[in-house]
């Protein structure tokens, strides 16, 4: 395998550990049918390229040579530890000699390794909580923080579920599978969510220095599109499938070629990928379809999404269905961040005035005493009443809560606007 020496080796460790992680741990945990012990497996692999690639470049397919390490290091596990003779004689003396797993070359061809482990990872022997956490933990390669910073939660605490999570996995036995009938349909709204929240982070990531992760919102497009040809019969599977679409029409006008964010209202909508708003439209059209009674909350999120979608300015935009439709969100799965999201709708429909009495019946929610977007959101409004000082401070503070860098730029500079 060629050395490539105009790749700094270092650079290319840190993008393969967040691109190829979650493949890795499923094709490991494939193997030693633990999460965990695959996540450490998978942590030692990558120990052994930061010590390897600096000195004898970068392989051609870094991925699979991650998951090739991993793979020898859980055979040499399996060796070593006597509780886990059974399975060395079921798998252990085969895997030497089984080829690493080729790279998915068609874009909407996903390792079904990956739908295992979202199913595995959402079992019912774990808690809501400790599903969603360990599940964006091992597919979405978030941190301990940047999952706690989503669900507005101490970091010790998620430190604590997933811990005890992947124990439990452990204990329980739980097998690395996708599930069928009863089984399948009792974890799918985990599955749901647990995706969802794996886009969003891709979307608009909670920390770092870049505000757009695409391959985080690649796999979680491709995990909800399996899942529909897995569940055609489910209308929120092809909810979520058409919100995902929809949102991920509008990436490559979100950001300026320097990295920085780009408001809705300021994005040019030529950059908007049509192709994606027609799957999304289609996918809407099958989860109204399928549905036998009120549509869920993926659809309704897919339903206002679809709003943007046919508008061909900012001005045009139908604020005052995209209202409507987030008061039916509020009622089928209310929220504080709901409410955040239909106050900014109310505010572009019967102005700012309506929406700061809906954002400062806000201000007290726990849930809301360390997310930025509020005090950005409440900045916005008063800005527009013409309270410049006021708004500068909400946006001077929403801009400490960021811990995105490009957010955080973002919103000073909104702050400094204030002034003039």
């Amino acid at each position: 395998m060629e050395p490539q020496p105009a790749t700094d080796p270092r650079t290319a460790i840190e993008t393969v550990f967040r691109l190829e992680f979650p493949r890795v741990v499923a094709a490991v945990t494939r193997v030693v049918r633990d999460v965990g012990i695959a996540e450490e497996l998978a942590q030692d692999a990558l120990v052994a390229a930061l010590e390897q690639w600096p000195r004898d470049g970068v392989p051609d397919r870094p991925g699979a040579w991650l998951t090739a390490a991993a793979r020898h290091r859980a055979v040499d596990l399996v060796r070593r530890r006597e509780n886990y003779a059974r399975k060395l004689q079921e798998i252990g003396r085969t895997l030497e000699d089984t080829p690493p797993p080729q790279e998915p070359q068609d874009p909407d061809a996903i390792d079904d390794d990956l739908l295992r482990l979202v199913f595995t990872t959402c079992h019912p022997v774990l808690s809501p909580e400790a599903r969603t956490a360990l599940t964006l933990r091992l597919l979405g390669g978030l941190t301990t923080a940047e999952i706690a910073r989503a669900y507005l939660v101490p970091e010790p605490t998620v430190a604590q579920r997933v811990v005890r999570a992947k124990r439990t996995l452990a204990t329980r036995n739980v097998a690395f599978e996708v599930p069928y009938g009863p089984d399948r349909e009792a974890r799918l709204g985990s599955v749901l969510d647990v995706i969802y929240l794996i886009f969003n982070e891709g979307y608009a990531a909670t920390a770092g220095d870049d505000w757009l992760r695409p391959a985080l919102c690649e796999d979680a497009l491709r995990l909800a599109r399996q899942l529909a040809a897995l569940m055609p019969k489910e209308p929120e599977v092809h909810g979520l499938v058409s919100l995902l679409e929809f949102q991920a029409a509008r990436t490559a006008a979100r950001t300026a070629p320097d990295g920085t964010p780009v408001l809705l209202k300021d994005q040019n909508r030529r950059r908007w990928n049509r192709m994606l708003i027609a799957r999304g439209i289609t996918a809407l059209d099958r989860a109204n379809a399928t549905s036998a009674g009120a549509p869920g909350p993926y659809a309704l999120q897919a339903a206002i999404a679809a709003c943007h979608a046919h508008a061909l300015t900012y001005e045009d935009t139908d604020w005052t269905a995209i209202a409507t439709l987030y008061a039916l969100l509020a009622a089928r799965a209310p929220s504080p961040v709901v409410e955040l999201n239909r106050a900014v709708a109310v505010s572009m429909a019967d102005g700012p005035g309506p929406a700061l009495e809906i954002v400062d019946t806000l201000a007290d929610e726990p849930a809301l005493s360390g997310y930025h977007l509020l005090p950005s959101v409440r900045g916005d409004l008063l800005l527009r009443l013409g309270r410049t000082a006021e708004a500068r401070a909400e946006f001077t503070r929403a801009a400490a809560l960021a811990r995105n860098e490009r957010e955080r730029e973002l919103l000073l500079a909104r702050a400094a606007r204030c002034e003039t």
